[in-house]
């Protein structure tokens, strides 16, 4: 009995023996954006001061 694909399935399978190097360029870009070493507590405590307070209601010209 032949397992039912998807075309999308067909595609991708179709795509990832095209680009065998896909799925690491992919992770690349995501660690390039996404995956970041966490912040030192002293990094953390320098971001939490320099932040500054919004006003109340930020569509006022006072």
């Amino acid at each position: 009995m032949a397992r039912y694909q998807s075309e999308i399935t067909q595609f991708l399978t179709e795509l990832k023996s095209e680009h065998p190097n896909l799925e690491a360029e992919q992770q690349a870009g995501r660690a390039l954006l996404w995956d970041k070493e966490p912040l030192s507590v002293e990094d953390q405590r320098r971001a939490k001061a320099a932040k500054l307070k919004q006003r109340a209601y930020v569509y006022s010209n006072d």
